[in-house]
């Protein structure tokens, strides 16, 4: 079925269609040939005229159906909501982007924390280092320890499920794994990017230690109050304002996962597709901030990952990937697409397959996950040119 969005100056605007029918056999594929448990897609429009939004696959080991209503772990698509509340204390002048993190941080939290080739340079990381990955900083779930595994393998074999608290993992990054650069210029395109769940990590320390309140209380108040998000949580630490159903397991292959402990510790959020495509309007609508020009910021400095090559890496954004202050930008280099370019995209995605994009050559937001531990690269493999070539092929007028 197609929806037809309709614009009171169809003229200059065309129509936009959204082709639910192809966007439903996406989802049946990526389960089907992909061997993912479930995926969950939902599209509207920026004027939120029209909406479309369907699943596919099995929620829980019990057979489930999946189904959009169904909240789902965002993973790291929750940088763009600890990017806003950084933003904010900086248009409150609380913060500069040129603040060094030590200034508001104890000192278990920062001392040696990036020690390399003899420097320690742990003093000079800023806000603006950990907003745009270009600190340096090792990644506390995804490095590997010299001759041992990282954190992240270690739970997805079944390792122990525990508590894990900002201080234990800042003691892993200074004791047991080595920073890959030294901090960069944030607002050079040349500097090096290397993401890293640490940087944000300390971000939300400073969230925490600023505000003076929970990670929860300040997302609740700021950003999920303001964006009318009311099928979004904590796990283990708030609950939706409405009824959900119970959250989309986690799975990791065949194997759904069992970790509340790890994943309430990392302040881990929950949420549905169309909460998550309210967040994203809210936030490029400028209802999450004070001041306009602050949308701006986030968006001023595009970075371009680079293609490292170790284990810790493989699962990690890398090129043609771009970053600000807290988002990513992507497009298909003409190389790949020559004949039909695919047009960019900023949001984020998070490493269990998870998505949060607006595309504004269609004036589209699109949200969605499939839940899998190691599907990061779904988004941009597969749904971001599958879904916008679907989109293109039903608007071929526009």
């Amino acid at each position: 079925m197609e929806h037809v969005v309709p614009r009171e100056d169809r003229a200059a605007l065309k129509q936009l269609r959204i082709p639910g029918d192809r966007l439903q056999a996406i989802l049946d594929d990526l389960v089907g040939r992909k061997h993912l448990p479930h995926a969950t897609l939902g599209v509207e429009t920026l004027d939120a005229s029209v909406s479309w939004s369907g699943s596919s696959g099995i929620a829980y080991p019990d057979g489930t159906p999946m189904s959009p209503d169904i909240p789902y772990f965002i993973a790291s698509v929750d940088k763009l909501y600890t990017a806003t509340a950084t933003m904010k204390l900086v248009e409150q002048g609380r913060i500069h982007l040129d603040t060094r993190i030590s200034e508001h941080l104890p000192q278990e939290l920062t001392e040696r924390i990036h020690v390399g080739e003899g420097v320690d340079y742990s003093d000079q990381i800023t806000v603006a280092h950990l907003l745009s990955h270009t600190s340096g900083l090792a990644d506390y779930l995804e490095d590997r320890p010299r001759g041992g595994k990282s954190l992240i393998e270690l739970l997805l074999e079944g390792g122990e499920d525990r508590e894990l608290s900002i201080a234990t993992a800042m003691s892993v990054v200074r004791d047991d794994l080595k920073p890959h650069f030294p901090p960069q210029d944030p607002e050079s395109e040349r500097s090096k990017v290397r993401y890293s769940d640490t940087n944000y990590l300390l971000l939300i320390a400073m969230i925490e230690a600023l505000y003076q309140r929970q990670l929860h209380e300040v997302f609740s108040e700021h950003i999920f109050a303001r964006a009318g998000m009311q099928q979004t949580f904590f796990l283990g630490k708030s609950e939706p304002l409405v009824p959900v159903r119970e959250p989309a397991a986690l799975w990791s292959g065949a194997q759904a996962l069992d970790i509340p402990k790890v994943l309430a510790s990392l302040r881990s959020i929950y949420s549905t597709v169309g909460d998550q495509i309210s967040s994203l309007r809210a936030l490029l609508g400028g209802q999450l901030f004070d001041d306009p020009s602050t949308l701006g910021m986030v968006q001023q400095s595009w970075r371009r990952f680079g293609l490292p090559l170790d284990a810790a890496a493989l699962r990690a954004p890398s090129s043609p990937i771009e970053y600000g202050f807290g988002m990513m930008r992507f497009a298909l280099p003409r190389m790949y697409t020559p004949f039909r370019p695919i047009p960019p995209v900023i949001g984020h995605t998070g490493s269990t397959g998870s998505w949060l994009f607006h595309c504004p050559r269609y004036g589209l937001l699109f949200a969605g996950t499939v839940d899998e531990a190691s599907a990061g690269a779904v988004p941009f493999r597969t749904i971001v040119p599958r879904v916008l070539r679907a989109i293109e092929e039903a608007n071929k007028d526009w």
